[in-house]
């Protein structure tokens, strides 16, 4: 087995999109992505009888004087269960490491810790325990089965098998899910796949939710280039869902007037259980109630058109995540975040995808109401995917003293960038 770098794009790009461990964070074009926060992608792997059989995109970030420290996002693309492979990788990723004065080499695989059920319940499945034993061998500290967002990606996540009949897809969602859907697109919202021109709508969603939720957002040009470079190469996609008002307008009125002439023609009978008819005009009554009180906040929008919800897809082999999105506080009742994912799922079982990634979760399978992520949580394990743990972070220490200081820096710079992000979105919202 020989050590490679510089891995040329068309070769390194061959063996990653259609390798079964391969992932949109190990694509070449993602080190592109990376350069813009000031990270430098570094293409490496493993050559047998001249032929690639594992890889690493190395990101590279500059710490102080002339030390770094190397990012692997969701792990290397190889045959984990080739321990003598993984063992080979990590002595050569050590070494070249220590050349470019990298402190330690962090990864955060795209592996399954166990299967679990929508409760976080273990069941009988993909286990890997002993990996977890070899990589604690190996020299590699992993960094602890955190529930929250805390690591540098979620660990844990919904996936929708997307290798079924639609129709099954669709039954295995939530009846909830199921309700709101089979209502069509009753409002007559615009959805459609935007361009570069549409990021300033995206970004409006992000920041509402950023603000709703209590998250970080990153500024508007991180996601201008992020798409950019991504659409570029046709791995990503930029869903919109916007409101035409008037549409919204017209839906209310011809409904309300539905709902009197029902009323009218149920007190104009002559016959029939009287009871039964008073239940039901209550009923009708209950319904325009809610109606009106929803309509009130329809007429009070002086926009003839408000973005209402929008999401950054990337594909890449046979799957998608759907890692960048929002929804605007306003009209959230019209439920146009169903619409949308109900579409990306759609597209992407016509188009062939094997899997769809909703890119993050709550490690708690069922969070308090009062936890920020509890209506994000609740949506996306209505949609019918596998609840997954991922194995975690795992730091490869190759200067033990600068990983240690680095190690109690670290999170108060966290915290104030962090912090920083939250002002500059309130700045930008006064």
């Amino acid at each position: 087995m020989e050590f490679v770098t510089k891995i040329n794009e068309k070769e390194y790009e061959k063996f990653v999109a259609s390798h079964k461990k391969g992932h949109f964070m190990q694509s070449y074009y993602w080190g592109e992505v990376m350069r813009n926060k000031n990270f430098t992608p570094h293409y490496v792997g493993i050559k047998k009888d001249n032929k690639l059989i594992a890889t690493a995109l190395l990101l590279e970030k500059k710490m102080f004087k002339k030390l770094s420290y190397f990012y692997v996002p969701r792990g290397f693309v190889m045959d984990y269960s080739d321990f003598k492979l993984l063992e080979f990788f990590t002595k050569k990723l050590i070494e070249y490491a220590k050349e470019n004065n990298a402190i330690y080499i962090k990864i955060d695989p795209d592996i399954k810790r166990h299967t679990l059920d929508p409760d976080g319940n273990i069941l009988e499945g993909e286990e890997n325990s002993k990996l977890m034993d070899k990589l604690k061998e190996l020299g590699y500290i992993h960094k602890g089965f955190n529930t929250e967002f805390v690591n540098e990606q979620p660990r844990f996540t919904f996936r929708l098998n997307l290798d079924d009949d639609f129709e099954n897809i669709y039954a295995n969602m939530h009846a909830t899910t199921r309700k709101i859907l089979n209502k069509k697109n009753q409002y007559n919202l615009d959805l459609y796949i935007g361009n570069k021109d549409d990021i300033k709508d995206f970004y409006i969603t992000m920041e509402e939710t950023a603000l709703r939720e209590n998250l970080a957002c990153n500024p508007i040009k991180y996601y201008e280039r992020f798409y950019t470079i991504l659409n570029k190469h046709n791995m990503s996609d930029l869903y919109v869902v916007k409101a035409n008002i008037n549409k919204v307008k017209k839906v209310y009125q011809t409904r309300l007037d539905e709902i009197e002439n029902n009323i009218k023609e149920l007190k104009n009978k002559e016959f029939g259980n009287k009871q039964k008819t008073e239940n039901k005009i209550k009923e009708y009554q209950n319904e325009m109630d809610k109606l009106n009180k929803d309509y009130d906040l329809v007429k009070e929008i002086k926009e003839k058109e408000i973005v209402l919800s929008s999401i950054i897809t990337v594909k890449y082999g046979n799957k998608v995540w759907t890692v960048h999105g929002g929804n605007t506080t306003l009209l959230r009742h019209l439920n146009s975040n169903y619409l949308l994912y109900y579409t990306i799922i759609k597209d992407a079982h016509e188009n062939g995808f094997k899997m769809i990634d909703f890119f993050g979760t709550s490690g708690n399978p069922n969070p308090p109401k009062d936890n920020p992520i509890y209506g994000i949580h609740n949506f996306k394990k209505r949609l019918g995917g596998e609840y997954t743990e991922f194995i975690g972070e795992y730091d490869l220490v190759t200067n033990k003293l600068m990983y240690n200081l680095y190690n109690i820096i670290v999170p108060i710079r966290r915290k104030m960038v962090k912090n920083k992000l939250k002002k500059e979105q309130k700045h930008e919202e006064k």
